[in-house]
């Protein structure tokens, strides 16, 4: 009997190939010598897709090439890299990684902010290097009597507002709607957020609908006493304008851990000692990237087994 076919576009964790190959028929599409030649071949054949950022761009050009595709399986909560709509529009459903990623990314976003406040990567630096002994560190800015706002409260953002919680700091939100149930003030335009806090989260999907939503009017709204922390995705921020508004004091720092053209960061963020920079870690526990893993391999075996997606995401053609 054959397996049903499955691409792989980009390297994912060692179990979920292993995973997939005793389940599936699995193509690697990023070991292929000749990619093209091997999308040429496999192609008419495959009907799943398992992929992620790293994976490429999956466009409507891509798409055409799948005659038979039924489903993509994306790793990870955002799934920009999908169109989404051409996928719709051709009847493939599409799937992403929810929920098992909430905590561990709302633990990442409180440590960067702690770390971006309290200088934490700056002070380790600066014992390491002998200047201890030369004087005390300087006294850093304080989480204390800060106002923080959430740009975009979905399951990861509310996540991130328990904690907050915890720490005695006014919290409010900026997302397309007011929700209901949500105690913390909402407040209709992100100029308007940005301009009552001195903190701002992004923790909102990528996407043309939010590239460089966070912009200089943002930045310098945000003020001079000003923490921009970004967990959501580099198009998010105008990253040229945020680097300019931290040489100029425009606001106080950044953390980051999502950039405009990852892997590459600019050397002039690089070079700025008031940004702390991760490589877009945020998910990237052991425990939980095989989490998501998982999920990915349990929504291509349920829909090949005729159970349907577990994880849809609203956009495509299937209800959860």
């Amino acid at each position: 009997m054959n397996r049903t076919e499955i691409l792989m576009t980009g390297r994912m964790l060692p179990s979920v190939v292993e995973a997939l190959e005793e389940r599936f028929a699995l193509h690697r599409l990023w070991e292929a010598p000749d990619r093209d030649a091997m999308l040429r071949e496999v192609a008419p054949r495959v009907r799943g897709l398992a992929t992620s950022t790293m994976g490429g761009r999956i466009d409507g050009a891509f798409l055409e090439l799948f005659p038979n595709l039924e489903i993509i399986a994306s790793f990870g909560v955002g799934y920009d890299n999908v169109d989404v709509k051409a996928a719709a529009e051709r009847g493939i459903v599409v799937t992403n990684t929810p929920d098992v990623l909430n905590d561990e990314v709302a633990d990442l976003t409180i440590g960067l902010l702690i770390a971006t406040l309290r200088r934490i990567p700056q002070a380790d630096r600066y014992l390491r290097a002998g200047e201890w002994l030369k004087a005390p560190f300087p006294l850093s800015p304080s989480l204390r009597t800060r106002k923080v706002g959430i740009v975009g409260l979905g399951r990861i953002g509310k996540a991130i507002a328990r904690r907050l919680e915890g720490f005695g700091v006014a919290i409010a939100y900026h997302g397309r709607t007011r929700q209901e149930n949500v105690a913390y003030p909402y407040y209709p335009t992100l100029l308007e957020l940005a301009e009552a806090m001195d903190v701002l989260i992004a923790i909102t999907p990528g996407g043309a609908e939010t590239r460089h939503m966070i912009g200089a009017a943002v930045l310098k709204a945000l003020g001079p006493n000003g923490v921009l922390i970004n967990v959501a995705r580099g198009s998010v921020v105008d990253e040229a304008a945020l680097i300019e508004a931290l040489r100029r004091g425009t606001i106080l720092a950044a953390g980051l851990d999502v950039f405009e053209n990852e892997p590459h960061v600019p050397q002039a963020l690089i070079d700025l000692d008031n940004v702390v920079l991760l490589p877009h870690i945020a998910s990237g526990s052991v425990h939980t990237r095989r989490a998501m893993g998982q999920l990915v391999v349990d929504n291509l075996t349920s829909w090949f087994a005729g159970k349907g997606p577990l994880t849809p995401v609203p956009e495509t053609p299937c209800a959860r």
